[in-house]
């Protein structure tokens, strides 16, 4: 368990601190197209298809409205 805790905490700070210079339409598109990839992969599991496939959709459709959302759209 200890192997595996440093890795995790080193990607998690590179991760956070990777966002500080972004543009708000920038952050909005990267956290719509995750949260949207998360959860077209669990809908997708939960259905009984294939989760890359429903992750795939989900993080692109999520972009895309993120995208939108940090240009002022919505």
């Amino acid at each position: 368990m200890k192997r595996i805790l440093l890795p995790v905490a080193l990607c998690g700070a590179l991760l956070a601190g990777a966002c500080s210079n972004m543009t708000r339409e920038e952050q909005t598109t990267l956290s719509g197209g995750a949260i949207g990839a998360a959860g077209g992969a669990a809908i997708s599991a939960l259905a009984g298809g294939n989760a890359g496939v429903g992750a795939l959709i989900g993080g692109a459709a999520g972009a895309i409205a993120g995208n939108l959302k940090g240009k002022g759209y919505w």
